[in-house]
């Protein structure tokens, strides 16, 4: 018998495959890094083969490592990163253009246009009654619109079927069940709804939405549930016959690891960006504070739940961008150490604002600074203003959500690579001033694609089952005194006020 669920988790910087047994622990996982293209300022692009190659390899070695075979797993559920977006040839499969990462800023000038034809209309705000997202460059409705516009023939056969457009779970969805040899073109409706293009209340893609992106309705995905078998790995996959039974965005996978299903439970996630999501039951409560109103999963002909997002995104990267192209450090673990070897910022925060500014600011003109510089400042303070932005960055999303939310937050349940960080964890549960939750099992966005495929083929008996699994780990507890949080917090705001208006 199948005793095993095998989670595709593929994100912003890497690719993994994790192998979970029933009690939602790790049996084993395999990891590759991607290449991150840079090819203008403001561009960010992935080779889309080279994602494929490498969830190939990692299915390969997590089944090796774990001594199992494809007879060994029950079902494959995919999380990704969300809004990159990828278009193919349906005959070959072969991408016909890098696929336009979710930080990427290049689509500005359509959001400005579409925007200012609709300025009766709300500019910015003209399709967020309906789509719960504001215009901008992030969501995928912009990046196909612009790969329409400059491919060379692209529209022409996307209108004829000729051309698939996708994020990242379409993608590989469509080359585990067989690519151009009977694929399946689906996507889930977490991923939908953050394409600007789909409907909150029906979760089906709009005609007027579809029109006044110009993207022809042929070239698209189709909406399915969060928790269903879409299909069966082709015999050419390394899973030969196992379903593909669960999809779900990588932060509302995140949310679901956490066993955070229901209204007023939320987690924040600290990976490349870092992303507050707030349930907020059956109903989409729309965002007067800055959020996004989204859709945190589906289970198969069941209602639809929804959420409150707050978007981050740069937090994790910024560690990234001190190794690569500063050199600071030689490892992204170095950073707590070098941080820990002064008391404090000595006055300097970072404004890691690379792509603009996400939730709640929404400021596509924003550009990075470093403020506070002095003789004094050295590269443990710089380290230490990293990390702290990132809890700095965090806690404007929580006051967004406590704005929005009929109950404000009384902890915040934190799941990805930088909870590892005793001291940034400790840090945010001071600048919070409520408790900060970390889990057993920290791989959360993999667990949650685990969960909805377990759903799917009768692994796991239901939620109840699934909230039993979860344990907590650790508890931080807010130490720092009052006014001292709100003195640092204000030259945080200080801070953010100059990135404005740099682009």
């Amino acid at each position: 018998m199948a005793d095993y669920i095998l989670s595709l988790d593929q994100g912003t910087t890497s690719t993994r495959a994790i192998v979970f047994d029933r009690a939602g622990s790790i049996l084993a996982t395999a990891q590759r890094e991607h290449t991150q293209y840079f090819p203008q300022p403001g561009w960010v692009e992935h080779d889309a083969d080279e994602i494929w190659r490498n969830a190939r390899n990692c299915i390969g070695l997590v089944l090796a490592d774990a001594q199992l075979t494809a007879t060994d797993i029950v079902a494959v559920g995919i999380t990704n990163q969300r809004e990159t977006t990828i278009c193919w040839d349906r005959k070959t499969g072969k991408p016909l253009h890098p696929a336009i990462v979710w930080q990427d800023t290049r689509t500005q000038e359509i959001v400005d246009r579409i925007a200012e034809e609709g300025a009766e209309q709300g500019g910015v705000d003209r399709f967020r009654e309906r789509t719960g997202l504001p215009l901008n460059a992030y969501f995928t409705a912009t990046k196909i619109a612009w790969l329409l516009e400059h491919v060379e023939r692209i529209r022409e056969r996307a209108e004829r079927g000729e051309v698939l457009f996708g994020t990242v779970d379409s993608w590989l969805t469509w080359h585990l069940t067989g690519g151009p040899n009977g694929g399946v073109h689906i996507t889930d409706v977490t991923n939908a709804s953050r394409s600007l293009l789909m409907r909150l209340d029906t979760c089906q893609w709009d005609d007027e939405l579809l029109e006044a992106f110009d993207i022809p309705r042929a070239c698209l995905p189709e909406i399915r549930s969060s928790s269903e078998v879409y299909g069966r790995c082709s015999v050419r996959s390394p899973l030969p016959g196992v379903p593909v039974a669960g999809i779900l965005g990588d932060q509302q996978a995140a949310t679901f690891g956490q066993a955070a299903f229901d209204m007023g439970e939320a987690k924040n996630t600290y990976g490349t960006g870092s992303f507050l999501v707030y349930g907020t039951g059956t109903k989409p409560v729309q965002s007067e504070h800055g959020l996004l109103t989204t859709v945190a999963y589906r289970l198969g002909d069941g209602p639809t739940h929804y959420a409150l997002e707050g978007s981050i995104a740069v937090t994790g990267s910024l560690v990234q961008w001190l190794r690569d192209n500063l050199g600071m450090i030689k490892s992204s673990a170095e950073i707590e150490p070098l941080a820990q070897t002064v008391e404090d910022n000595g006055g300097c925060y970072i404004v890691p604002a690379f792509s603009g500014l996400y939730a709640p600011w929404w400021r596509p003109d924003a550009r990075g600074v470093i403020v506070g510089l002095t003789r004094f400042i050295n590269k443990g303070h710089i380290a230490r203003a990293a990390l702290e932005s990132t809890a700095f960055q965090s806690a404007d999303v929580l006051d967004a959500c406590n704005a929005d939310a009929p109950e404000p937050l009384t902890e915040l349940r934190v799941d990805g690579g930088m909870t590892v960080n005793d001291s940034l964890m400790q840090f945010q549960a001071d600048v919070l001033g409520v408790p900060v939750v970390r889990p057993v099992v920290t791989e959360t966005t993999a667990l949650g694609a685990a969960f909805v495929a377990g759903l799917a083929v009768g692994f796991w008996s239901g939620l109840d089952e699934l909230r039993s699994l979860w344990q907590e780990d650790r508890r931080f507890y807010p130490s720092m005194p009052e006014d001292a949080r709100e003195a640092l917090r204000g030259k945080w705001r200080e801070a953010v006020s100059r990135s404005f208006d740099l682009a």
